[in-house]
């Protein structure tokens, strides 16, 4: 299906308007009787709170980011303890869920709010968007679900609703469509009933609406533009496809004792503040023997012992990572530019990436 752009006459509009109303009383009824997702947030009024489960759902599945969520609440209760807390602690809580500019955001955010604030969330949807790392959705929701202001979330469940309920041709990631949504789900948001809405819709999405859609179940299919053309699998429409770059991450576990050498990637980079094993990357795929030879002439170590060598890969959003994982055993401790040497009863003190914390975990068996 191609996008177009239509021309809305009043008359559209007018019944786009009656649409509308019609699914927010039936979602508003269903959302009561009905919608029986738990989840601990929910119902949550403590902008803190809310705001940390907002941050840790950003680019996270919900039945992934619930743990995390719960253990942040226990070591850090209230912004003072978030902002107050070591940068690498916090790091560690938040490992194995990526995208760490997250993390990132969130302590700087809270040290703002504990030492500039006083420790007192902002209360008007302008003073939330001006927190680091929140965007127009999340301040919507942190303002909707903890003061009630009318202002309507937009995230991925809520432009397939929409874009099903209209059978909106618009793809949803150009600036026309990102547009045409935002006045859409502004125009029919119920504002005495913001919060209750904004959950009950993400809800309905998520159970019901989801990209495989549960027609059968829906309240509404009898009413919904995109099932009436028996189109609903189509939409929503995007323009665009991310193009994916491939890069290859060579490490190095290099072993003196019990003790292996580490260092925390400082640039602008994936991982930022996370720590790594040594690292050569290269352009292309090395065999096992190209890169020990590419080693040994970065790195002139005597060594007793060629260990494991271990393949795997990762795809981020926009990039495919290929690792390999090279375990060297050396006579000497020498020192190396960049890296420390620690003990390996401490690299659990480490924030590591998802894939080699998981090497991590049988360093220490």
């Amino acid at each position: 299906m191609t996008a177009k752009k239509t021309n809305v006459s009043a008359g559209q509009k007018e019944h786009g308007v009656q649409l509308g109303k019609a699914f927010v009383q039936k979602l508003l009824t269903w959302n009561k009787k009905k919608n029986d997702r738990q989840m601990p947030w929910k119902g949550e009024k403590d902008p803190y709170r809310i705001w940390l489960s907002e941050i840790i759902l950003q680019q996270t599945r919900v039945e992934q980011g619930l743990k995390y969520y719960e253990n942040f609440i226990k070591a850090f209760p209230d912004v003072h303890a978030l902002a107050n807390a070591p940068e690498e602690r916090v790091f560690k809580f938040w490992e194995g869920l990526g995208y760490y500019s997250r993390c990132r955001n969130l302590v700087a955010s809270a040290k703002f709010i504990s030492s500039e604030l006083g420790g007192l969330f902002p209360t008007t949807f302008e003073d939330i968007l001006k927190l680091k790392g929140v965007g127009n959705y999340t301040a919507s929701a942190i303002a909707s679900f903890a003061y009630n202001l009318p202002y309507a979330v937009l995230d991925g469940n809520v432009f397939r609703v929409l874009s099903r309920i209209y059978a909106i041709q618009t793809p949803i990631d150009s600036t026309e469509g990102k547009l045409q949504f935002s006045e859409l789900a502004q125009s029919i948001l119920p504002k005495k009933r913001a919060g209750e809405y904004n959950q009950a819709i993400m809800d309905f999405g998520a159970v019901v609406c989801k990209p495989v859609p549960e027609c059968k179940t829906c309240f509404f299919r009898n009413q919904c533009k995109a099932f009436l053309s028996g189109k609903q699998d189509l939409f929503p429409i995007k323009e665009k496809t991310i193009k994916v770059k491939e890069r290859w991450l060579n490490y190095f576990v290099i072993r003196y004792r019990d003790h292996v050498l580490i260092r925390q990637r400082i640039t602008k980079d994936i991982w930022q503040q996370l720590f790594e094993f040594v690292l050569i990357e290269t352009d292309k795929h090395f065999s096992q023997k190209q890169l020990l030879d590419l080693f040994y002439s970065q790195y002139p170590f005597s060594s007793s012992g060629i260990g494991a060598f271990h393949t795997t890969q990762q795809k981020l959003s926009h990039q495919l990572i290929s690792f390999s994982i090279q375990e060297i055993t050396v006579h000497e401790r020498r020192a190396v530019e960049g890296y420390l040497w620690i003990n390996l009863k401490d690299l659990p003190n480490y924030p590591f990436p998802k894939t080699l914390l998981e090497f991590v975990t049988t360093l220490l068996r």
